[in-house]
C-alpha cells in the first residue's frame, strides 16, 4: 500500500522538494515537509486498509460442534474435524457441520436462508449413499448443507463434502475471485492531483529558468522554485479526502453505522441503485399470524385485540399439530398467538400426552399428532399442512374444496404463508391402541386456514419512500416465490408490475439483462451467484450500486458492490467482513441517514476543493509576479507555511463541519461519471482565485508606485493575501447562496480560523523577532486596514461570480 501511495506524482514531488531542502541545509523546512508527507501516507494507508477475514469467518460459521457416529459409538467433535464418510447424527436446532446426504430422517425441516435467501424452512426426505448432491433450495431433497440449521425433526447424514468443497465453501471461493468496487471519487481525486502536479511542476520549472536566465543567481532561482512548489503542489487534496472520510465515518457512527471502508461514506451518498435482500433485511425473518379462515369467515388478526371464541378451535388444533417446544418460525407463531389469546382457557392442553405422530411425506404435505387427553377415553388428532393436502385428508365436496382453495390463493397473493388445519377423533379398540397405517385412514374434519406473515421491519417502508424522494432505485432481491415477492413489494411501495425470476435471469444474455434491469425492481427465486451477476450488471449500466444483506449468501454481492451494507445484529460474520458499512442496529432508517451524510460529505468536499483551488491562484501569481517584473521575491518559505496553517484547517476541519444544504434529500443522485470539479464549479473557483489575485496585484502595484520599502510592500501584500484567504473561506461556505446567508449558519471552526489567523498576523506585524523572521516593516494599523479592504473586495467579487456563474 505504501508503495502505491509513493508512486503518486504529488508525493514524489513533495519528497523531492524535501530532499532539495536538505541539500540546501535548511533542515527545519525539510523535516517539516517530510514529516507532513509521512502523516499523509499514514492516513492514506489507514484509510485503504481492508480487513480480509472473510474465509476465516466462513470457517467459524461452518464449524459448529458435531455429533458423529465413529467406531460404533457417538462422539461429539469440533465441526472442523468432520471428514467425508462420517455419519452425522442430526436433531432439531443443530447447525449442520458439513454437506451430507440423509440416510434417514423424521419430520425434518431445515432453514437454508443463509444459502438461498428463502425464509421458509424446506422439507427433507431420506435418500441413499449414492444420491448426487444438488444445489440448496426446494423441498423433498435428501441433502443437508454446512452452515444451515435444522428447525424440526432428526436424521442421520453421510458426509459428502467439507471446507471448500461444500456449498458454503464455494461461496468463499467466489469471494476470493470478486474484486471490490473502487470509489469513483478516489479515481477523480487521483486524476486531479496528477494534473495539478504536472501544472505546478511546469510553473516551478519556468520560474527557475526565468529567474536564473534573467538574473544569473541560480541558487536564488532554486529557492524561488521551491517556494512556488510549496505553495502550488496539491498536497491538500489527498489530505482533504482522508480527513473528510475519517470524520465522516465518525459522524455516521453516531447514527449506528460502522464504516469498514472510509471512502464508502462518500460513495453511499452517490448511490443510484440500492439492492436489498428481503429476508431479514426488509422483513424481520419471523412469522406472525395475520389471517384466520373458518366456516366461510375471514378474521384479520392484530397484536392487541382479543381473539373471538369461534376462532379458538382453529388456533387450538394448530398448536396441537405443532411441537411442544418449537424451533420452526411458523410453529412458534402459533404458540405465541395461543399464549396471548388462549391463556387460561380450556383450549390449551399442557397436560395432554403426545402418543403418536404422522410425518410429512412427498405424497402428502401434511403432518398429524395424536394426543391422549386427561380422562378422555378417545384420542384427539390434529393435522396441519398445505391447504390442498388438508382438503384431501378431509375428503371435502368439490364445491367446498374450490371455495377453500380460492381463499388460500387470495392469502398467498397477499404474501402470506398458508396452512390448513384439521381435526379428528380416534376411538380406542382394545387395551393396546392400533393406529391407522396412514393419515388417509383417519376421518378428518376441516377446521380452517392460517395465514402467516413475515412482517416488515419497522420504518422500512418510510425509508424506501425517502430513497425514492432522493432519486434512489430500491431493488428487492429474494429467494422467495414470485407471488410472495410481489405482495411484499406492493406492501413496501415498490413497483412490482414486472418481476424477474432466477430461471428467467439464467436464460438472458448479459446485454438483454442489462436492458431489463432498467425497468425491473423485484427479483424472485434468486440464488447467490445470480445476486452477484445482478450487481455486476447494474455496475455495467453505469449505476453506483449499494447492496444490503445479512446472510452468507449475500457476501459475494456485498463485496462486488460499490457499497456493501451488512446488518450488524442479525448479520453473519461473513456478511460483515465483506461489507463496507455495517448497520449496527439493523435499522433500515439508519441507511437513509447514511445516504444523507454521504451527500453532505460530497457537497462539503466540493466546497473545500473549490476553496483550495481558488486560494492557490493568488499565491502562485504573487510568487511569480516579482520575478516577471524584476523585483525582489515577496513570498518566502516562512510566508508559505503561514498560509498553509490557515489553508490546512480551513480545507479539511472547517468545511467538513459545515451543515448540510436544505435540499440535500430532494435532488437526484449525481451522475456516476460526474467530475468533482464540473465545468461550472471549476470556472467559478478559478474566477474567485483570479479576483483575489487581482486585488493582491493591485495592492502590490500601488505599494511599489507609492515608494514603500521592500519589507513594507511584502507586509501589505501578505496581509491582503491572508485576509483574502479568510474571505474565500467565507465565500465558499455555500456553493449557491450568498456569503451573507452562509454566515448565518453556525460553525465554531470559522471563529478559530478568523480569530486565530488575525491574532497570528497581529503578532507577526508587532513582535520584533517575528517581524524580522517574516521580513515585515511599516505601520501595523495601516497594513491591517488594507487587509480589511482586500477582504471586502474579494467577498463582493466572489458574490458577483456566483451570481453570474453559479457552480
Amino acid at each position: 500500500m505504501v508503495a502505491d501511495v509513493l508512486r503518486e506524482p504529488m508525493f514524489l514531488l513533495l519528497i523531492a522538494a524535501g530532499c532539495i531542502y536538505l541539500l540546501l541545509g535548511d533542515v527545519k523546512d525539510a523535516l517539516m515537509l517530510l514529516f507532513f508527507v509521512m502523516i499523509v501516507i499514514a492516513l492514506t494507508v489507514f484509510e485503504e486498509h481492508k480487513s480480509e477475514r472473510v474465509l476465516e469467518a466462513l470457517r467459524d460459521l461452518s464449524s459448529p460442534r458435531a455429533l458423529v457416529l465413529r467406531d460404533g459409538r457417538q462422539q461429539r467433535i469440533a465441526g472442523r474435524e468432520v471428514v467425508p464418510g462420517d455419519l452425522l447424527l442430526l436433531t432439531e436446532g443443530d447447525r449442520v457441520a458439513a454437506d451430507a446426504v440423509l440416510l434417514s430422517c423424521n419430520d425434518m425441516l431445515a432453514d437454508e436462508s443463509l444459502l438461498t435467501g428463502e425464509s421458509v424452512p424446506v422439507r427433507k426426505q431420506a435418500g441413499s449413499a449414492s444420491s448426487m448432491m444438488r444445489e440448496p433450495g426446494g423441498d423433498d431433497q435428501p441433502f443437508v448443507y454446512a452452515g444451515t440449521v435444522l428447525v424440526q425433526g432428526s436424521g442421520i447424514g453421510l458426509v459428502t463434502a467439507t471446507g471448500k468443497s461444500s456449498a458454503i465453501g464455494q461461496i468463499g471461493q467466489s469471494l476470493q475471485g470478486t474484486q471490490s468496487g473502487e470509489s469513483p471519487l478516489r479515481i477523480q481525486t487521483g486524476r486531479l492531483v496528477r494534473h495539478l502536479a504536472i501544472i505546478a511542476s511546469t510553473f516551478c520549472l519556468l520560474l527557475v529558468l526565468i529567474y536564473g536566465l534573467s538574473r544569473g543567481h541560480w541558487l536564488d532561482a532554486l529557492l524561488a522554485g521551491i517556494s512556488l512548489a510549496m505553495s502550488a503542489l496539491p498536497e491538500e487534496f489527498p489530505v482533504i479526502l482522508s480527513v473528510f472520510m475519517a470524520l465522516g465515518a465518525w459522524r455516521i457512527s453516531r447514527h449506528q453505522v460502522l464504516a469498514r471502508r472510509l471512502d464508502a461514506v462518500e460513495t453511499l451518498g452517490a448511490t443510484t441503485v440500492l439492492c436489498t435482500d428481503k429476508t431479514g433485511t426488509l422483513t424481520e425473518n419471523r412469522m406472525v399470524i395475520r389471517t384466520l379462515y373458518s366456516e366461510g369467515q375471514i378474521l384479520q388478526v392484530d397484536d392487541l385485540s382479543p381473539l373471538p371464541e369461534p376462532w379458538h378451535e382453529l388456533v387450538e388444533f394448530g398448536i396441537l399439530a405443532s411441537e411442544r417446544a418449537p424451533f420452526d418460525p411458523m410453529e412458534r407463531a402459533l404458540h405465541e398467538l395461543g399464549r396471548r389469546t388462549l391463556d387460561g382457557s380450556e383450549h390449551l392442553h399442557e397436560d395432554w400426552e403426545l402418543v403418536h405422530e404422522y410425518s410429512l411425506s412427498p405424497d402428502l404435505l401434511a403432518m398429524s399428532h395424536v394426543w391422549q387427553g386427561g380422562r378422555q377415553q378417545h384420542h384427539m388428532v390434529a393435522a396441519k399442512g398445505a391447504p390442498e393436502a388438508i382438503i384431501e385428508l378431509c375428503h371435502l365436496p368439490d364445491t367446498e374444496a374450490r371455495a377453500i382453495e380460492q381463499v388460500a390463493a387470495g392469502m398467498a397473493d397477499q404474501g402470506l404463508r398458508v396452512l390448513g388445519v384439521a381435526r379428528a377423533k380416534l376411538e380406542p379398540h382394545g387395551p393396546e391402541p392400533r393406529w391407522p397405517a396412514q393419515q388417509h385412514d383417519i376421518e378428518f374434519s376441516f377446521v380452517g386456514l392460517l395465514g402467516l406473515h413475515d412482517p416488515l421491519r419497522a420504518g422500512a417502508t418510510e425509508a424506501i419512500a425517502q430513497c425514492h424522494a432522493a432519486g434512489i432505485r430500491v431493488v428487492m432481491i429474494t429467494g422467495d416465490h414470485a407471488r410472495t415477492a410481489q405482495a411484499i413489494a406492493r406492501e413496501l411501495g415498490l413497483p412490482c408490475e414486472q418481476i424477474l425470476t432466477g430461471s428467467e435471469l439464467n436464460a438472458l444474455p448479459d446485454e438483454e439483462l442489462r436492458a431489463r434491469l432498467r425497468h425491473v425492481q423485484v427479483f424472485a427465486r434468486i440464488v447467490p451467484q445470480q445476486k452477484l451477476r445482478l450487481v455486476e450488471a447494474f455496475k455495467a449500466n453505469g449505476e453506483i450500486v449499494a447492496m444490503t444483506g445479512d446472510g452468507v449468501n449475500d457476501a459475494p454481492a456485498l463485496k462486488a458492490a460499490h457499497i456493501g451494507v451488512a446488518m450488524g445484529q442479525r448479520g453473519t460474520d461473513v456478511a460483515r467482513e465483506a461489507a463496507a458499512l455495517v448497520l449496527l442496529n439493523d435499522d433500515f432508517a439508519s441507511l437513509v441517514a447514511s445516504i444523507r451524510m454521504g451527500r453532505r460529505i460530497y457537497d462539503n468536499l466540493r466546497k473545500a476543493m473549490s476553496y483550495t483551488l481558488a486560494v492557490h491562484i493568488p499565491i502562485v501569481g504573487i510568487a511569480m509576479l516579482p520575478v516577471l517584473l524584476g523585483e525582489p521575491l515577496l513570498l518566502l518559505p516562512a510566508h508559505i507555511m503561514f498560509l498553509e496553517l490557515i489553508i490546512g484547517p480551513a480545507c479539511s476541519i472547517f468545511f467538513e463541519a459545515e451543515a448540510e444544504e436544505s435540499n440535500i434529500m430532494q435532488r437526484p443522485p449525481r451522475s456516476a461519471d460526474e467530475r468533482i470539479f464540473s465545468g461550472r464549479l471549476l470556472a467559478n473557483s478559478l474566477l474567485q482565485g483570479v479576483a483575489a489575485l487581482m486585488i493582491a496585484t493591485t495592492i502590490y502595484i500601488w505599494a511599489l508606485s507609492t515608494g514603500f520599502a521592500e519589507n513594507t510592500v511584502r507586509a501589505l501584500v501578505f496581509v491582503a493575501m491572508v485576509s483574502g484567504n479568510i474571505a474565500l473561506v467565507i465565500s465558499n461556505r455555500s456553493l449557491h447562496s450568498s456569503w451573507q446567508g452562509a454566515w448565518s449558519r453556525d460553525n465554531p471552526a470559522l471563529w478559530w480560523i478568523v480569530l486565530g489567523g488575525s491574532a497570528a498576523l497581529a503578532l507577526a506585524l508587532s513582535v520584533p523577532m517575528l517581524r524580522d523572521l517574516f521580513h515585515f516593516s511599516g505601520s501595523a494599523p495601516q497594513i491591517f486596514g488594507m487587509g480589511l479592504l482586500a477582504a471586502a473586495g474579494i467577498l463582493l467579487l466572489s458574490a458577483a461570480v456566483k451570481r453570474l456563474l453559479p457552480p
